[in-house]
C-alpha cells in the first residue's frame, strides 16, 4: 500500500487525517524498519506491507468503536506498537498505555515514542497477570492484536475493562476462537456485541473484530495465574 493508497484508504475508514500524522507514521515506519534490521521485531520488511499491515490494519478497530468516545486505552501485547500507538497519532486525545512483557519491544517503543514527540503514554514491561493486580475496572478500551487465543484473552484482558467500557480482540478468522470463548466470555463478566468480519485492503486476508462489553466489576479473586488460564478453561459450574 503506498502512502497515496493509504490516504484513499483512510477516507473509506471515516478518519481525519493531517499532515501531521502522516509525517509521524513516516518517521515511524522508517524507524521500524531501519531498528527492525538488528532487533527482530516484525516478519514485514518493506514499507508498502507496514502501511497495509500494521498502520491500517490497525485503523481498521474504527468499524467496532468511536476511538472519539474513548479517554483511556490499554493495548496488550502491543510489540512494535500495534494497534495502539498508531491510534494514539490519529487520536492524540487518548491516554495510551502499551504493555508487552518483552523487554526488546519495550526499549524500541520508548524510542519510537520520543522520536515522534507524543505525549500522554505509558509504556509497561510486564506479564498483563501481573499488572492486573494494581489496575482492575480501569480502562474505558483494551485491545489485543494477534495475541493469543481468544478464550485466554478474554481472561486476561476483561478484568482491565472498567464497566461499560469495551476489549476488542483484532483476530484472523475469529468465529470458532469465539465459540470456544463464549464461557470464559460470561463468567468474567463480558457481553459479545459486535463480530465485524471483513476483508483487509484489496482482500489481503480475512480480519475480525470482536467487541465485548463490560457488564461487571472484576475481583481480585478471579484473577488466576497465566499457568492456570492457559490449562484450566473456566467452567461455569467451577469444576
Amino acid at each position: 500500500m503506498r502512502q497515496e493508497e493509504f490516504k484513499k484508504a483512510l477516507e473509506g475508514l471515516n478518519i481525519k487525517w493531517t499532515d501531521r500524522c502522516l509525517s509521524q507514521l513516516k518517521v515511524y515506519c522508517d524507524f521500524l524498519l531501519e531498528y527492525n534490521k538488528h532487533t527482530n521485531l516484525t516478519a514485514i520488511r518493506n514499507e508498502e506491507d507496514v502501511y497495509l499491515k500494521h498502520f491500517y490494519d490497525s485503523l481498521t478497530i474504527v468499524k467496532a468503536v468511536d476511538l472519539n468516545d474513548i479517554d483511556t486505552l490499554l493495548d496488550i501485547g502491543s510489540g512494535a506498537g500495534f494497534p495502539g500507538l498508531v491510534l494514539k497519532i490519529f487520536y492524540p486525545h487518548l491516554s495510551l498505555t502499551l504493555i508487552d512483557s518483552n523487554n526488546k519491544k519495550t526499549k524500541f517503543l520508548k524510542q519510537v515514542v520520543d522520536k515522534l514527540g507524543l505525549i500522554n503514554i505509558e509504556i509497561v514491561n510486564d506479564r498483563v497477570e501481573n499488572f492486573s493486580l494494581h489496575h482492575l475496572n480501569s480502562f474505558d478500551l483494551v485491545t489485543a492484536r494477534a495475541v493469543a487465543s481468544m478464550r485466554v484473552l478474554s481472561e486476561i484482558s476483561l478484568p482491565l475493562v472498567n464497566v461499560e467500557g469495551f476489549f476488542v480482540a483484532m483476530k484472523g478468522k475469529g468465529e470458532e476462537e469465539l465459540s470456544e470463548a463464549q464461557q470464559t466470555i460470561d463468567i468474567m463478566g463480558g457481553k459479545v456485541v459486535l463480530n465485524e468480519v471483513f476483508f483487509l485492503y484489496h482482500d489481503e486476508g480475512e480480519r475480525s473484530l470482536i467487541k465485548i462489553q463490560k457488564i461487571r466489576d472484576t475481583k481480585e479473586n478471579e484473577l488466576r495465574s497465566y499457568e492456570k488460564i492457559i490449562k484450566k478453561p473456566l467452567q461455569k459450574n467451577g469444576k
